[in-house]
């Protein structure tokens, strides 16, 4: 005999005993063996039972329990040996008692012991043969039930083991003929539960009736036997996963039927004691409505509005939230699936190829017939396409768990090809964009060459500008404003407001001085800061004088003099019209050499020009200017004479690259599709970041779960529901609202995009973004003005054909929002702003055509609520800070103006025209050598070359923000960027897509693909910035100066904070089953040195976000290809959150243009370093390089690749998200504050040798 394997702690010598016994009688099977063994497992049981004993004796027997079923007991297996050879009844009753308090309360890791043993088969073939017995005895029954629904989760061959043995009919036969036993139908319902997880065994059981039979034992509220109808419920429930069952149940009428009794139950239960019959009600429902003839059914029998009424009475009650996002899930299920409102969901503008591809979406959209509805699918609700869960991410979730497949293991297409792919006489085309590694700089006076700073002092000043204005409903219209200026002793300076405002204010007794600390108290609310400042009374008259009616700007008036222009003419006679847009005249073109203009008037009326706007444009020059301190990060400085006023930088420290006059000549020349004749306000005046924190916020409980009513209610009172169509591009005759009780909206500027806009009710609007060119989908960037508005009124939007499956906007994301009555009291801002705000999906459906062949889809709903400050204001809004193609070139031509030529080297070329027909700029950056001997000649041909390229995705504007830092940093007097220019050559292309950003895209070129997607093979044609910045590259390839850097900056919507994608073979060999020694892979770890720097020196920077593994569907990516084919190890993807950090200096907050610009030149500050860290003479500090030990675990998204919809450069949130009916339960943001500003770098000559992530703090430092 085996010694009986236990565990040998004290106090479990007699359970050592009693097992062996039992062991022993097993063997010896006598009969006076049959009574020893009902005497050893009565004792058994008496020490294992745990009820109506004290504490200490619970204790006690708990340990014994662990005792027999722990790791290395054979306790178990002599207990279910037993069990299998007895032949006694009591015996067998003792056992059974025995394992069911093994299996009790806390026994989850008992059953799967027991499961292991072997437990569930010889538990189904006791089952079996006590069936035999005439009549089977009830308390085997009892307990064999209880027992095998215990354990039946736990194994996962249950189903089909129960089947094979015959349990279902036996356990079915049980509760057919013992209805009125509800002792020994409990356990046996139970057990049916876990018998109908398996879907063979479902419908086996629903075609036995199983589903009637249920009916029979639920019913009206009653308060006897509610633990019977519980379980029911949840057996139906079970069943009724079942497709076939659930038909089964409609045919029969029981939809009707749950209804009536979920009512019932609703109306009594008025203590809430019952909520889980209530829930199991609503879950049989819900599964009922998972197919077509259910979701019928329900809305046949009135269901939206039964459960719409009931969850009405139930919000008032926390504990009661259950049954409310049960509900409102079956109600958005069941929601009619509602065709968009647009003829086509192609875009609104076309623009003809000059070469069609043969595959891919744009030659599906060129070949699809006209005839043919690509809205809607002919049966777009077919049956159970979509069956929704209570947690909608339930799939996202099992895909994290899963194997990448999109990782490449291929090793060969891993490795550096570095092959050209050209004819190397075919690149010789690309020298005359070198001209640096030829220049002799002859014409350069270099003997006496001077390294002072240029100061705004050697800058002629501007002249005088006229802001714009569109005097609607003025309140005299023959009136001009005169205001007369009050003397100050600001230095004017000093002074952020300009002076037409500061005369304006001192007429109306307003303040004229801004205090940035005063706003800093009212961070916490986006609008406070507006009706705080002087409140809604003492603004009124500015208001309707200056900025009453603003609608637009044209770039185009006919009939007007050269330097006079039509402007709102109908106000010469007193008639309140529609207002007219503001007219442009010419232009000098001598701007671009001054701050703001050279005095000739851009804007005329025929009330001529008041002198009080004529002030306006020497202020713009220095009111509309925003960078980044490379020297020291505080926004601003307080005057000691003048206390509160906020001045500028110093000039040298912020370059003042807006110029509105500048702006409108560039305009004029940039070409769209469109042919946009307007200028948006934001654009023209520009912006500065808020002198305020803006903090993430946390989303109120239940605000979804209201939203999603209130989209529900549309159908149920369908009255009320206004439904006017206030906004169209597909029929711009369409007739805009005067009733001035309408907001009106305009989206025909440069980079704006929204379709169309209907009126809901009064104060809500549906919002249709239009898709990108030759493309039938990417809605997500939106840019456009609201104008008509009320003041203090909450007027929702809700942009409803959103395509993503999830959003930042559901964790703490704000849309954008720009004030023109703002800017014209000097705060010309964008800011966060919005309240409510949510993301869910929507009962707009889409097509498969637009869902990448995936039919049942439904879009998104970007929803978010706004109080305006102003009445009759002009505001804009946008996914994200505006940057258009205007305002680069604009920006370049300033810091081309204000440049050093003696100090700095600058070269501008267009690399090519884009598609649309506009020049792409690629910049030149390095220092002019100190003289033109061969020494110094020699080292400025000879400096490493980094190439940067940004924005080749037209939505991810904050990536030309980051790029905006870049260049300012890099054409700034400090000694940092100095030095960097001394150790450098940059070339970069700031904007690789200027067609997508024009037009309002948001992925896409005018070619209709994904520019980020044709690195491999761009087509001269098609993609011809691709095309060329890649031959670029290839040039210095063939030439051997391959770049020492290459980073491409992107945008990130689903991440926060700033992160970097690299090229990795190890460790994307090491995220797969291949042994990476058996590779024999050597590799330069040269790639993480970046990335780890900026991890320490820039504060929105996280180094455990970055990725160095490279996927499958990223191989024709900008990084892959540089890496692969033109042999540049440190080849990044630099990615920037549209939303905030989650960690850091910035933890909590969101990202403003100010902390993108500082990303930028923190990049700057980086290659610094890095310059120092690949030096011959340099070690690589310890731990900079640590890829053993800090292998960041990337988990890539795979997307199908019959799906074009999200083919994207980024992995999915990793942050869980509930789309459920309430998603108030997601992840708390830590909204304290960090550290203030550092403003120190380090001491170069005592932090040369100490960069490591143990021992260095993140702050400023460059050497």
């Amino acid at each position: 005999m085996n010694k009986v394997k236990v565990s040998t702690e004290k106090g479990n010598t007699r359970i050592l005993g009693l097992l062996g016994q039992l062991e022993k009688i097993n063997l010896e099977l006598t009969l006076q063996d049959v009574e020893n063994g009902r005497h050893v497992t009565a004792k058994l049981l008496h020490l294992v039972q745990t009820q109506a004993f004290p504490f200490s004796v619970l204790q006690e027997s708990e340990r014994m329990k662990k005792d027999i079923t722990a790791k290395g007991s054979s306790g178990m297996e002599i207990i279910l040996s037993t069990l299998e050879n007895t032949h006694d009844l009591q015996t067998t009753l003792n056992i059974l008692n025995i394992i069911n308090e093994l299996v009790s309360v806390g026994g989850g890791r008992r059953c799967g012991v027991l499961v292991s043993k072997g437990g569930s088969q010889i538990l189904l073939q006791l089952l079996f043969s006590a069936s035999k017995d005439s009549p089977p005895n009830e308390e085997i029954m009892i307990q064999l039930h209880s027992i095998l629904a215990k354990i039946g989760p736990k194994d996962k061959k249950f189903g089909v083991k129960a089947r094979i043995n015959g349990a279902l009919g036996i356990t079915l036969s049980l509760v057919k003929q013992n209805l009125q036993n509800s002792k020994l139908i409990l356990p046996c319902l139970q057990l049916l539960r876990v018998y109908s997880s398996n879907s063979v065994n479902a419908v086996s059981l629903g075609k036995n009736g199983v589903v009637e039979l249920m009916f029979k034992i639920i019913g009206p509220f009653n308060r006897k036997n509610t633990s019977l109808i519980k379980v029911s419920l949840d057996t139906l429930a079970a069943l009724l996963k079942s497709k076939t069952n659930a038909r089964r149940a409609v045919d029969r009428g029981y939809l009707p039927v749950l209804l009536t009794i979920y009512i019932d139950w609703h109306r009594h239960d008025s203590r809430h004691r019952h909520v889980l019959i209530r829930k199991g009600i609503l879950t049989c429902i819900k599964n009922i409505t998972s197919i077509k003839l259910g979701r019928k059914a329900f809305v046949d029998a009135e269901g939206m509005k039964v459960l719409y009424n009931s969850s009405q009475d139930c919000l008032s009650v926390r504990t009661l939230d259950p049954l409310v996002n049960i509900s409102s899930l079956i109600m958005r299920k069941c929601f009619p699936k509602n065709r968009l409102p647009i003829p086509t969901i192609k875009s609104v503008y076309h623009f003809q190829l000059p070469v069609i591809p043969t595959s891919g979406p744009v030659a599906q959209l060129y070949n699809l017939p006209p005839e043919v509805d690509d809205v809607v699918d002919e049966s777009d609700d077919t049956d159970d396409t979509e069956i929704e869960t209570d947690n909608e991410n339930e799939d996202e979730e099992k895909d994290e768990n899963k194997k990448n497949d999109d990782i490449e293991t291929d090793i060969n297409k891993l490795k550096p090809v570095h092959e050209l792919g050209r004819p190397i006489e075919e690149l010789e085309v690309y020298n005359q964009f070198f001209p640096e590694l030829t220049e002799d700089f002859q014409a350069y006076n270099l003997s006496g060459k001077n390294h002072a700073s240029v100061s705004r002092a050697d800058i002629q000043q501007p002249g005088p500008i006229i802001v714009p204005t569109a005097g609607e409903e003025m309140l005299s219209t023959s009136k001009v404003i005169k205001v007369s200026v009050k003397e100050s002793n600001t230095p004017e300076s000093q002074q952020i407001l300009p002076n037409v405002y500061r005369r304006v204010a001192q007429d109306h007794k307003l303040p004229i001085l801004i205090d940035l600390q005063n706003n800093e108290q009212s961070k916490n609310s986006v609008n406070s800061q507006y009706s705080k400042q002087n409140g809604h009374t003492t603004t009124q008259r500015l208001n309707s004088e200056i900025a009453k009616g603003l609608d637009g700007m044209s770039l185009h008036c006919k009939n007007a003099p050269n330097d006079v222009k039509c402007w709102n003419s109908r106000h010469m006679n007193g008639i309140e019209n529609k207002p007219s847009l503001l007219t442009l005249g010419d232009t000098c073109s001598k701007t671009c050499q001054q701050l703001s203009g050279c005095g000739k008037s851009l804007f005329s009326s025929p009330f001529g020009q008041p002198p009080s706007w004529q002030q306006v444009g020497s202020q713009l020059g220095q009111l509309c200017c925003s960078g980044i301190d490379t020297d020291a990060e505080d926004e601003s400085s307080i005057s000691s004479e003048e206390p509160g006023i906020s001045e500028l930088p110093e000039p040298g420290v912020l370059q003042p690259l807006h110029d509105s006059d500048l702006y409108v000549e560039v305009v004029k020349k940039t070409k769209s599709v469109p042919e946009y004749n307007e200028v948006a306000y934001p654009d023209y005046f520009g912006h500065i970041p808020p002198p305020f924190k803006e903090y993430l916020i946390e989303r109120p409980y239940g605000v979804q779960r209201a939203k999603i009513f209130q989209d529900i209610e549309r159908l149920i009172h369908a009255n009320d529901i206004i439904d006017k169509i206030v906004y169209d591009l597909d029929f711009l005759s369409y007739p805009v609202p005067e009733d001035g009780e309408t907001l009106r909206f305009n989206s025909q500027f440069e980079s704006g995009n929204l379709r169309k806009a209907i009126q809901i009710r009064k104060f809500e609007y549906d919002l249709i973004l239009n898709s990108d060119i030759n493309s039938n989908h990417h809605h997500q960037w939106f840019y456009f003005e609201v104008s008509g508005m009320r003041n203090a009124v909450p007027y929702r939007f809700n942009i409803i054909n959103c395509e993503k499956s999830n959003s930042q906007f559901n964790y703490g994301m704000h849309p954008i929002m720009y004030s023109v009555q703002e800017a014209m009291l000097g705060r010309p801002q964008w800011i966060r702003a919005g309240t409510d705000i949510c993301y869910y999906k929507n009962h707009f459906s889409r097509s498969s055509i637009a869902a990448g062949g995936q039919k049942g889809k439904s879009y998104y709903t970007l929803t978010f609520t706004m109080n305006f400050a102003h009445k009759d204001d002009v505001c804009y809004f946008a996914y994200h800070y505006p940057y258009t193609y205007s305002t680069l070139q604009m920006h370049i031509q300033k810091l081309e103006s204000l440049h050093d030529p003696q100090l700095i080297y600058f070269r501008q070329d267009s690399i090519c025209e884009t598609l649309g027909g506009n020049p792409c700029p690629v910049l030149t950056i390095t220092s002019v050598p100190e003289s033109k001997s061969w020494e110094n000649l020699y080292q400025f041909r000879n400096r490493p070359y980094i190439f940067l390229t940004s924005r080749v995705h037209p939505g991810e504007s904050n990536s030309s923000w980051v790029m905006k830092g870049t260049l300012e940093f890099l054409m700034s007097n400090s000694l940092a960027a100095q030095n960097l220019r001394d150790s450098y050559i940059f070339k970069i292309v700031p904007m690789l897509n200027p067609d997508g950003v024009i037009n309002g895209s948001h992925r896409c070129s005018l070619s209709g693909e994904d520019l980020n997607r044709q690195w491999l093979t761009p087509n001269p044609e098609l993609h011809p910035t691709i095309y060329h910045t890649k031959g670029l590259l290839q040039y210095l390839a063939s030439i051997q100066r391959s770049p020492l850097v290459f980073c491409d900056y992107h945008g990130h919507s689903r991440k926060k904070n700033v992160f970097m994608y690299g090229c990795s073979i190890k460790e994307t060999v090491w995220q797969t089953d291949v042994s990476a020694s058996s590779c024999d892979l050597q590799e330069d770890l040269g790639y993480r040195t970046l990335p780890k720097v900026l991890n320490q020196i820039a504060p929105a920077f996280c180094m455990s976000s970055c990725s160095f593994v490279v996927e499958k569907s990223k191989e024709s990516t900008a990084r892959v290809v540089v890496w692969r084919e033109i042999g540049v190890t440190r080849s990044y993807t630099m990615e920037s959150t549209y939303c905030g950090c989650d960690q850091g200096k910035y933890k909590g907050q969101q990202m403003g243009t100010r902390e993108l610009e500082e990303m930028g030149a923190k990049f700057c500050l980086g290659l610094l370093r890095l310059k120092r860290l690949s030096s011959v003479e340099c070690r690589f500090p310890p731990g900079l390089l640590d890829v053993d030990n800090d292998l960041i675990d990337t988990r890539c998204n795979v997307t199908s690749p019959t799906t074009q919809v999200l083919d994207e450069d980024e992995p999915r949130c990793l942050e869980e998200i509930d789309y459920s009916a309430e998603s108030s339960d997601e992840q708390e943001i830590d909204l304290n504050e960090t550290a203030d500003f550092d403003t120190q770098y380090f001491d170069p000559s005592t932090q040369e040798e100490q960069l490591s992530d143990s021992d260095i703090p993140k702050r400023d430092f460059f050497l």
